[in-house]
């Protein structure tokens, strides 16, 4: 009996009697049944709509199952008899797509254009008989394996040979390695197409992950007709067309640094190979070794097993390394060196492997402070700083507020199932606030003002944004002044000298300090690490200088 799904309908074939169409219940008690499974030859055979090769997937359509499906085509082709029908029944319990066939001509004439993962094929006993003979059906058997792998270059090929010595040596010579012994071993079996289905959801994810890659990791996803930020993006154009040199991305929080970085992998030549991103500050300093280059079994407490890390597991694509200003000095090191050899050893291991990556970095620190402050090591700044992107903060970007927020509004209200549009009035207080927060403000703004609009024009009262000008207010600069001095000051510097007067205003307290610099706790308390301000003194040297020409009021 063969059984599915034909224009919506489920259908039997018990032997080569078509018994038409039957109810549900019916189909659902007779589906317990177990006969040999057989199928007319000229049966209606499509990999999901009908026949026995859709026994398994039709069934749980038809009766709203649940199961696992193994995703293999499979195809058994050997001489009618119970044996095949035994090895059909098994394969479709086991949730394959099953065609069945004499010989591969008969295959080949009605799989058309079908996918074929794994085949089956048990060419009869052997030919008795003169070596002339013997050499002909070696000849003819020949021909068939060529053909289907002319027709699937990528099958997995299996053929069932008799306990005869000659006939598994024939095989051999053949040049197929699947050789399985008659009677056929089913727990065999099992592991062959376990392992064929594993490498199959493998190459599904890797497909998808390509087509995804292919789709969002492109510089046309980078909106803005600003010359600031074409600029830059012309500029990771031409770096991306090389694959082998190490991109450093500037830029304040909420610029796009991984958007940029997605892009340049995505337009490279590694763009078939994986992207691997992780954030250094976002992970344990104790663990981001173990993350970066893996660890062997036993290598510490926790090490159950052996695992790969990043840099091994983006062989052939791009790392991107974001805040890689957090990087500990120990790593730092580690990595300098891994980026001149290109060869990773693992937590605990001894053997080095070879792997081809591309890194990515990202940071919106000024690493050449951070050196001069030594908390980032200079060689691998001028290692890593080959190629450097400045991404421009959106405020340096014009006309481009608008045009994100724009798109951002048709995005949130396409996915609430709203119609929503920016009044002149919104569009003009977009256009002049000055956007600390980059375009990830921006994009919270505009979700916030779209879900409480009460109409479909969202105007200055649903943005909700504070009333700062792109330069500040005049009452906020009132009772401050500073005087830079003649050979210059870095910003660092002064934002040191900011921070430890507010300090000293508040009396130590940081509370209060954030207050007067209208910043969260725990900013300030991150600056201050930052700088090394450990408690509130006198603000008598900064950086191992006097700053006489500098006053912070």
């Amino acid at each position: 009996m063969a059984y599915g799904v034909e224009r919506g309908r489920p259908f039997i074939y018990l032997k080569d009697t078509y018994l038409g169409d039957i109810s549900q219940a019916h189909f659902r008690r007779l589906e317990t049944l177990h006969f040999p499974l057989t199928i007319p030859p000229d049966a209606p055979i499509t990999p999901y709509e009908g026949g026995i090769g859709a026994i398994s997937s039709n069934r749980n359509q038809v009766l709203g199952g649940s199961v696992h499906l193994m995703n293999l085509n499979v195809a058994v082709i050997m001489s009618p008899g119970q044996e095949r029908d035994r090895l059909a029944e098994h394969l479709a319990g086991r949730e394959c797509v099953v065609r069945v066939a004499d010989d591969v001509t008969h295959h080949l004439a009605r799989s058309g254009n079908e996918s074929c993962e794994i085949a089956l094929v048990d060419f009869g006993p052997g030919a008795p008989g003169l070596p002339a003979v013997i050499t002909q059906a070696l000849e003819q058997k020949r021909g068939a394996i060529q053909r289907l792998k002319a027709q699937w270059p990528k099958v997995q090929l299996v053929v069932f040979a008799d306990r005869d010595s000659q006939q598994a040596t024939e095989t051999l010579e053949l040049g197929i390695r699947n050789i399985f012994l008659k009677p056929i071993n089913f727990p065999q079996l099992d592991g062959l197409l376990d392992a064929a289905s594993r490498s199959v959801a493998q190459q599904v994810r890797q497909q998808r992950e390509h087509a995804r890659i292919e789709q969002e990791y492109r510089f046309d996803r980078i909106v803005g007709k600003s010359p600031a930020i074409e600029e830059a993006v012309d500029l990771a154009r031409r770096v991306a067309e090389s694959s082998a040199t190490s991109v450093l991305i500037l830029g304040e929080s909420g610029v796009g640094k991984e958007l940029f970085a997605r892009a340049i992998h995505g337009e490279s030549p590694r763009n078939q190979g994986p992207f691997m991103e992780i954030n250094c500050a976002a992970i344990p300093r104790e663990l981001l070794e173990s993350e970066l280059f893996g660890h062997e079994k036993g290598s510490f407490t926790d090490a159950t097993q052996t695992r790969i890390g990043l840099f091994e597991a983006a062989e052939g694509g791009s790392v991107f390394l974001d805040e890689i200003g957090e990087l500990p000095l120990t790593l730092q090191a580690k990595l300098l060196k891994f980026l001149d050899s290109k060869i990773v050893r693992r937590v605990g291991g001894s053997r080095d492997i070879p792997v081809d990556v591309r890194i990515l970095a990202a940071t919106n620190r000024e690493l050449i402070s951070e050196v001069k402050q030594g908390r980032f090591r200079e060689d691998l700044y001028y290692r890593l700083n080959v190629v450097p992107i400045e991404i421009p903060p959106l405020r340096a970007r014009e006309g481009d507020p608008v045009l994100l927020a724009s798109l951002f509004v048709e995005r949130v209200a396409r996915k609430l199932g709203r119609v929503a549009r920016l009044s002149v009035e919104a569009q003009q207080e977009i256009s002049r606030y000055h956007w600390p927060g980059n375009v990830r403000e921006l994009s919270n703004v505009i979700e916030r003002a779209v879900l409480l609009a009460r109409s479909e024009e969202i105007g200055s009262a649903e943005l909700s944004m504070p009333a700062v000008s792109a330069g500040g207010t005049d009452d906020e600069l009132s009772g401050f002044s500073f005087t830079i001095p003649p050979q210059g000051v870095s910003l660092p510097v002064v934002e040191r000298a900011v921070i430890q007067a507010a300090l000293d205003r508040a009396g130590g307290n940081v509370v209060e300090a954030a207050r007067l610099l209208k910043i969260g706790r725990g900013s300030l308390r991150s600056k201050m690490r930052r700088h090394g301000i450990d408690r509130p003194r006198e603000r008598a040297t900064i950086s191992g200088r006097k700053v006489d020409h500098l006053s912070v009021v």
